[in-house]
């Protein structure tokens, strides 16, 4: 039921009904589809394998199958399948993130590995699987049925900002911002010094400060952004500025005058419920209002405890699923989709909202410049155009920032603007 309503009435736009009696199901003359293990009559007929019949988590060993340039799992043979695999059950595989239950491969945050997926060995990460076969799906519904109204979904896109460290050098304290020098000076980087030096001085724009940059975006393309905040305690991973500061405390008010703020749980948050309660109060203090988006710093998701816990703090809406290390649709889809639990076997009301690209991905991981960053996004973007999905990108200010090692990223995120809008 879970994978229908997303398949059939999210994606396709498709009012339908269930019913396991045979003879109601020959008696409708409306538009139908049978999907069980045996055909009935002449109808459209999907058929299925095990997977949605069962209660338990296990391997799972099917067949695959090339269909309209992609690989799909749980391939079925025989005459008459309106579909060569079951649609359902592997849409239901990526989306509910089967895999992940099972596997044990992790890098050295904790994380499921890019690389350990199925769509990444199959090289069909960066192809949203679950919106081209729903389409596929419809067309094939659609011309059997030519009355049928399948829903024209529109592109869009959504940016989204982590904000790690508001400030490289600004609002740093003094023990911090005294190390900082004498770390630089043990590096030997006197550019580095001067440059502190004069950000300190007011003299010169702090690296990280690239936020009238951004609101100048949002107000030339429209753009309605979504920041996470970092609000946790100073840590090996967690470098932000005070939540204290009230330069900070003004910067998230700023942010939140022209798009929605959510939390970034801190590298040290997490599966620690505590921690993760203490720092989205703190966000909440300073906007004075709930805080109900959420996404993970350095990305560090467990399934299912990571989202079973953001449910029980009242988070309505995360958007870590996607992956560091490899571009691409991590569940498949470029929709928002409810979280299913496996493990309790039941749907949840948190919304699962997928990035295809992050920043970091490009320069960190697969070590790509600026033009090869460039073309892998409008890449991207042009998969998502195609199947009239989300296209969520992940960016920081630092990167904005476009010194140094980001040098020539702020020209790239506008040409990416430019590319979808213009």
């Amino acid at each position: 039921m879970y994978v229908f309503e997303l398949v059939m009435s999210q994606l396709l736009g498709l009012d339908y009904g269930f019913t396991t009696d045979a003879e109601k199901f020959e008696a409708y003359e409306g538009p139908k589809l049978h999907y069980g293990t045996q055909r009935i009559g002449d109808e459209p007929f999907v058929k299925a394998v095990d997977l949605l019949f069962e209660r338990h988590i296990h391997e799972q060993n099917f067949r695959t199958v090339d269909f309209d340039g992609t690989v799909a799992p749980y391939a079925v043979y025989g005459d008459g399948n309106l579909l060569p695999f079951d649609v359902f059950a592997s849409s239901f595989f990526l989306v509910s993130r089967y895999e992940e239950y099972l596997s044990q491969v992790r890098d050295q945050f904790g994380r499921f590995r890019a690389e350990a997926s199925w769509m990444y060995a199959n090289g069909m990460l960066q192809k949203p699987l679950v919106n081209i076969w729903s389409n596929a799906l419809g067309n094939r519904l659609q011309s059997i049925y030519p009355e049928m109204v399948i829903n024209e979904r529109k592109f869009a896109f959504l940016p989204t900002y982590d904000v790690d460290a508001a400030w490289a050098f600004k609002q740093k304290g003094l023990y911090r911002t005294v190390g900082g020098f004498l770390k630089d000076l043990a590096a030997g980087d006197r550019n580095r010094i001067c440059q502190r030096h004069q950000v300190l001085r007011g003299k010169r724009r702090d690296p990280f400060d690239s936020f009238d940059f951004q609101i100048d975006l949002q107000k030339e393309f429209k753009l309605k952004p979504i920041y996470f905040i970092l609000c946790g305690d100073y840590d090996t991973y967690d470098k932000n500025i005070s939540i204290r500061k009230e330069a900070f405390r003004n910067l998230i008010k700023h942010l939140g005058d022209y798009a929605d703020v959510g939390i970034h749980p801190s590298f040290s948050s997490y599966l620690d419920i505590q921690k993760m309660r203490t720092e989205i109060d703190r966000l909440s203090d300073v906007l004075h209002r709930p805080v109900t988006k959420s996404r993970q710093h350095f990305l560090r998701m467990n399934l299912p405890r990571s989202y079973q816990k953001l449910i029980e703090l009242d988070i309505s809406d995360d958007y870590t699923m996607g992956f560091a290390s490899q571009a691409g649709f991590r569940a498949g889809i470029a929709d928002t989709f409810r979280f299913y639990d496996l493990e309790n076997d039941m749907v949840t009301n948190l919304r699962v909202h997928p990035f295809a690209l992050m920043d970091g991905t490009m320069r960190d991981y697969l070590k790509i410049d600026v033009e090869a960053s460039f073309a892998l996004a409008k890449q991207l973007v042009d998969e998502v155009k195609a199947v009239g999905g989300t296209f969520i990108y992940l960016t920081h200010n630092e990167t904005l920032g476009g010194e140094q090692r980001w040098a020539g990223w702020p020209e790239m995120y506008r040409n990416l603007l430019e590319y979808i809008y213009l």
